[in-house]
């Protein structure tokens, strides 16, 4: 697999440790890109009234909020303490994830774990990420599967997120998509 050129890299994934600031990076890149159409979703903690994380649960960019995992939710699907509902990940991925006229770019954080559960899921981004719509993600640091087939990608640029670099990120990825953007109105086709 050769890498594409920079202009034909149409996935961004950014990764790093565990509360790094990932999830920040991407909301604060979505606000610098308002007024674009904006398909996908963000991960935000559920708390308690003691303040400890009791769970997990999805903001979609066009509105609207679904739980994704808590610590009590009883079922097959664990990661960790959590439970996972993955038919909430697949109405997710499903609503959200599809190639469609009219969202100028895909946004998803996060690739990881839980949302691996989901075959509809997996299925969803690899058919985004192979379609050549605009991609901007956040990817678990570690896994196999679909975590380590998306950061193999020829389309595919790996961005690390560190202390040192987290404040300018958003802008770098707000320049990095509107570039893309650019670049696809001058060849005449119009983005996923």
């Amino acid at each position: 697999m050769s890498r594409a050129k920079n202009q034909d890299l149409h996935i961004l994934l950014l990764t790093g440790r565990p509360g790094v600031g990932k999830t920040t990076v991407v909301r604060r890149a979505a606000e610098l890109l308002q007024g674009r159409r904006i398909s996908g979703f963000y991960t935000a903690e559920l708390r308690d009234a003691a303040g400890r994380r009791r769970g997990f649960e999805a903001v979609l960019f066009g509105g609207g909020r679904s739980t994704i995992a808590e610590v009590g939710l009883a079922g097959p699907h664990r990661v960790g303490r959590y439970g996972v509902d993955v038919a909430v990940i697949e109405r997710l991925a499903e609503a959200t994830l599809r190639p469609a006229a009219g969202a100028d770019f895909y946004l998803v954080d996060e690739i990881g774990k839980m949302e691996c559960l989901s075959g509809r899921f997996v299925r969803a981004v690899e058919e985004l990420a192979d379609s050549g719509a605009l991609l901007v993600a956040t990817v678990a640091r570690w896994g196999g599967g679909l975590i380590a087939d998306i950061k193999r990608h020829p389309g595919a640029e790996v961005r690390e997120v560190t202390a040192a670099n987290r404040e300018g990120l958003p802008r770098r990825v707000a320049a990095w998509v509107s570039q893309r953007l650019a670049w696809t109105a001058q060849r005449g086709s119009s983005p996923q």
